[in-house]
């Protein structure tokens, strides 16, 4: 069992995430950076799909109740265990009662938490990854406990791993959307001809551009969307829908993010730069 003595920022139990739902309106959810998660998981010889915890800017205080092996992934956020450091894509044994800490945000912005045979908590519709409400909490809190499976006698064959990070990428590869036709030839220079910023709205349901483009007057019918789907308001405004977003919309789809460019954005702050780069 581990203990959350601190929960920080946002801190929430994910893996790949909940599919076959979006027809009752349920979100895949899951862990923001995918690819991250991935490489956590293969060090420990876990499967892929094991839950991890999903750390954002902010990291959590956590006591470990028995023995056990972790790896942590993702964004660059100081970590200390027992108040001696350590480093991500390593594998790190774990003693009963040992304390793990989290610092300052280095780099990135989402850190991930990978244990040996993923943590147990209850799957609903298939997942474990926390979304209100499907789950009774969109996330952990001071106090909370999550079961994971004691490990003591583990032999890793791979004990460490240089990883080529993607926090300098600020490229997105896009795919064109359904309603990408609908955008006029000087909204495409726009879109592709100039980098843009991550706003102050950005969270696991979607994340906005500050810039706006050219605006439109496109009525259309609700229709599906998926994590990564752009969508374009009649303002100008484009957002893109996230693990959390919802699975309809009723704004031109006019573009499409690539699962890399979700793990991409995933690592992306107020502030930071990206561009668009049509696949």
């Amino acid at each position: 069992m581990l203990k959350v003595l601190k929960a920080g920022l946002y801190l929430s139990i994910q893996d790949l995430g909940r599919f076959g739902h979006r027809d009752i309106g349920v979100p895949i959810a899951g862990a923001m950076d995918v690819e991250s998660v991935k490489k956590a998981n293969l060090l420990l010889e876990n499967d892929e799909n094991d839950a991890v915890l999903e750390i954002t800017m902010t990291g959590p205080t956590l006591q470990f109740y028995t023995d056990t092996y972790i790896s942590l992934s993702g964004a660059h956020i100081v970590a200390t265990l027992n108040n001696e450091p350590i480093d991500n894509y390593t594998v790190i044994k774990i003693g009963k009662g040992d304390i793990l800490s989290y610092g300052r945000l280095e780099k990135g912005f989402r850190g991930y938490l990978a244990i040996k045979g993923g943590f147990q908590s209850k799957k609903v519709l298939d997942s474990r990854s926390q979304f209100y409400p499907v789950t009774q909490s969109p996330r952990l809190k001071d106090g909370d406990e999550v079961p994971y499976e004691e490990t003591s006698d583990y032999e890793p064959k791979i004990s460490e791993v240089k990883i080529d990070e993607h926090f300098e990428n600020t490229s997105l590869k896009v795919y064109k959307g359904p309603e990408f036709s609908l955008l006029s030839d000087s909204q495409l220079m726009e879109i592709f001809a100039k980098p843009y910023s991550v706003s102050k709205e950005n969270n696991r349901m979607a994340y906005q551009i500050s810039e706006l483009i050219a605006g439109h007057s496109h009525s259309m019918l609700t229709s599906g969307t998926l994590p990564g789907t752009i969508q374009l308001t009649p303002a100008g405004r484009m957002i893109i829908l996230m693990k959390d977003g919802q699975t309809t919309g009723g704004y031109p789809r006019i573009l499409q993010l690539s699962e890399e460019s979700i793990a991409v954005l995933a690592q992306k702050k107020y502030g930071d730069e990206l561009v668009f780069k049509l696949v």
